[in-house]
């Protein structure tokens, strides 16, 4: 019997996922039975919690008040780097800056490229931001070389001593799927409230995406290439430097793009306990004191650098790429010197060329028109979408539904008839052979009635431990509940279960709107050409730009925060679902046409299957990205582990915020293992 098999029966035994699912429902139905007698299988005694975060809290002080001293001494030293460069960007005219940006978009990409940069930088001085934006420029631009440097290093070391290099990509992991708010809180008690917190905390985020790809590049270096080097006799420092790391320069031009947004999206993160006059803080600012539309202008400004660099920088990465002429750049150049030396005395402060003042003024006013003449309609969506999704997925139909929501009150005569309808319909499946869907369908109905928030403890951690055997076996299973236990003694496991609502709703949105669009695109290359520019921009929006536009018409509440959540989340789901079912080999279509099968047979029955483990990709992508922006959210409404996070770092409680950034972390972490377990076993029932 194959581990993997979901199917119905293999030879008159069940198999893997139809025992999983039966163990689990099993579980299910004696907790329902029970829980009247034992109230404790619902709600996990407060006697059983142990002081995990106190004792966290403690260590971790400990630990730090140990170090503070070298981290107070680095955090002066970064300081003067940070200062000098601040100054320099401050100091050169903007006219300067410009004309040396677009000369560099003119080298890489041509007239196309250097239109963006002068467009783009010309946006950024007519908002009024430029100083601010320079500010943001300068951290970027101290925080990534530190980021590259620590990247570099941790990737070089896993290549070369393949003993550390599970535990360096499990460390790697955990860098990517903590959130970022979680380990603000020690950086703050060990280097002080300032600028060079947040420069250090943009480091930490930005080193994973460069140490991935520095050792994946490294892996990537053809043996041949590998045999030349130790044949001509070079050291082992001579190879690595001087022929493995050029060979794999272009993976390695990945990984700096990468670390590049990594850094730019934390600028806004960073300004929360960075007190830096920078964009982040003005779009802090700016979004507390609900000015929406300059809200937006300053986060149009981050857009605008992000999609710079990433074009510029992606570019570089790619392996064959074309540099215009250079005599261009250097009379770009040399005309932006030459208009700031005549024009010296009428460039004047950049920050009083406020021109795009009017347009926020007016997206303002248009805005609150917009809300007050479409208030009814508003509500209406948003209250449908509450009342008939996220509430009866938070709390179960047994408590959602009620007389002023749906009209109507939900009995227990009703339970017990939305049970036995469940049964049948799961009975009839099994007779089918499709045993394995019919329980399904009874697990999801008993969840959709609890509700995900009210489920028992021992039927979630058995659920996500049977789940993770069927997807990667009984390692895979032991870990994930191991895990899952460690949040529920540490007292965080009602928090854990609102962040887990939150985030799979949202997941569970972007699967179907990012599945549908991704199909879409995939068979009208009409419809990608429209979709991928608006994926591209989505993708380097810094996170809480995200935020502007929803609390902009749906004001602070739960619902802007499952649309902030899906908005970033879903590219991923988009992308990869087209890669997908575009990528499906020559032959297999060729075939498949030779049989005469239809366009939607083929898409149903040959591209989908070969695209699966791709989308699955896709889907794993999107469960780290909505954990990501479940913090962020947190500050326009959400419970759960995202709000204690950001409570924390308010109070500078580091048990708190260490303990549920590690809780969240776990979620994630248990997520990406299953998603990619079930991945794997796609691609080798495909031959892949």
């Amino acid at each position: 019997m194959s581990r993997h098999s979901t199917g119905g029966h293999s030879n008159g035994s069940l198999s893997t996922g139809s025992l999983a699912a039966l163990i689990v429902v099993i579980v299910g139905a004696l907790c329902l039975l029970l829980e009247a007698g034992m109230p404790w299988l619902t709600a996990f005694p407060q006697d059983w919690v142990l002081p995990a975060t106190e004792s966290v809290g403690t260590g971790v002080k400990g630990v730090l008040s140990f170090v503070k001293p070298a981290a107070r001494m680095f955090s002066a030293l970064m300081a003067y780097p940070m200062a000098a460069t601040n100054y320099v960007l401050a100091t050169i005219p903007w006219p300067v800056l410009i004309a040396a940006t677009v000369a560099l978009g003119w080298r890489l990409g041509g007239i196309t490229m250097a239109a963006m940069a002068a467009i783009g930088l010309g946006l950024v001085v007519a908002s009024g931001y430029w100083v601010q934006g320079m500010n943001t420029l300068a951290l970027v631009a101290v925080s990534v070389p530190l980021a590259l440097l620590v990247g570099a290093g941790i990737g070089i070391v896993a290549n070369e001593f393949p003993r550390f290099r599970e535990p360096v990509q499990a460390l790697l992991d955990v860098m990517q799927t903590v959130p970022t708010f979680a380990y603000l809180t020690p950086l703050l008690v060990l280097f002080g409230f300032g600028p060079v917190v947040g420069l250090i905390a943009s480091a930490i985020y930005a080193a994973p995406p460069m140490a991935r790809n520095v050792l994946l590049g490294l892996q990537r270096v053809e043996s041949d290439v590998k045999e030349a080097a130790v044949m001509a006799g070079g050291t082992r420092m001579q190879q690595l430097f001087q022929v493995e790391l050029p060979a794999a320069k272009v993976q390695i031009m990945v990984g700096v793009n990468q670390c590049l947004m990594a850094a730019l999206s934390m600028v806004i993160i960073a300004a929360v306990i960075g007190g830096f006059n920078d964009i982040g803080w003005e779009v802090l600012l700016t979004m507390r004191k609900a000015q929406f539309g300059p809200a937006m202008l300053a986060g149009s400004v981050i857009v605008v650098f992000a999609i710079l660099i990433d074009r510029m920088s992606g570019t570089l990465a790619q392996e064959r790429r074309q540099l215009w002429d250079g005599r261009v750049s250097l009379g770009i150049l040399a005309l932006g010197a030459g208009v700031s030396l005549l024009f010296w005395s009428r460039i004047g402060d950049p920050s009083s060329y406020q021109l795009l003042d009017p347009v926020a003024d007016g997206l303002d006013s248009w805005l609150t028109d917009f809300t007050r003449s479409n208030a009814e309609a508003l509500t209406s969506f948003k209250n449908g979408i509450m009342f008939y999704v996220l509430l009866p997925l938070r709390i179960g139909l047994d408590q959602a539904i009620l007389p002023f929501t749906w009209g109507f009150q939900w009995t227990s005569t009703m339970s017990l008839w939305f049970y036995a309808g469940a049964a049948l319909v799961g009975g009839l499946l099994a007779l089918r052979g499709q045993l394995t869907l019919g329980l399904v369908l009874l697990i999801a109905a008993g969840i959709l009635e609890t509700g995900v928030s009210q489920l028992p403890w021992p039927f979630v951690i058995i659920g996500v431990g049977a789940l993770a055997w069927v997807a990667g076996g009984h390692r895979l299973a032991l870990l994930s509940v191991v895990l899952l236990s460690t949040i529920l003694v540490s007292g965080l496991w009602d928090r854990a279960l609102l962040s887990l609502y939150l985030s799979g709703a949202a997941v569970f949105a972007c699967a179907v709107l990012g599945g549908a669009i991704g199909l879409l695109c995939a068979v009208s290359p009409m419809a990608w050409r429209i979709v991928r520019p608006i994926c591209d921009m989505l993708q380097t929006i810094p996170l809480f730009v995200f935020l502007i536009p929803v609390l902009m018409v749906f004001q602070i509440g739960e619902f802007s925060a499952f649309l902030a959540i899906i908005a970033y989340a879903v590219v991923p789901m988009i992308r990869y679902t087209r890669q997908g079912l575009i990528a499906t080999p020559e032959e297999m279509i060729e075939a498949a046409t030779a049989s005469g099968a239809t366009r939607w047979q083929m898409m149903r029955d040959v591209r989908a299957p070969y695209a699966a483990p791709t989308i699955l990709l896709g889907l794993n992508q999107t469960i780290l990205y909505a954990f990501a922006m479940l913090v962020i959210a947190a500050l326009i409404g959400t419970t759960g582990l995202g709000q204690s996070i950001y409570l924390a770092l308010g109070q500078a409680d580091v048990g708190l915020g260490i303990s549920a950034g590690a809780a969240m972390a776990i979620l994630a972490l248990i997520a990406d293992r299953i998603v990619q377990g079930f991945a794997e076993e796609r691609k080798r029932a495909l031959g892949l």
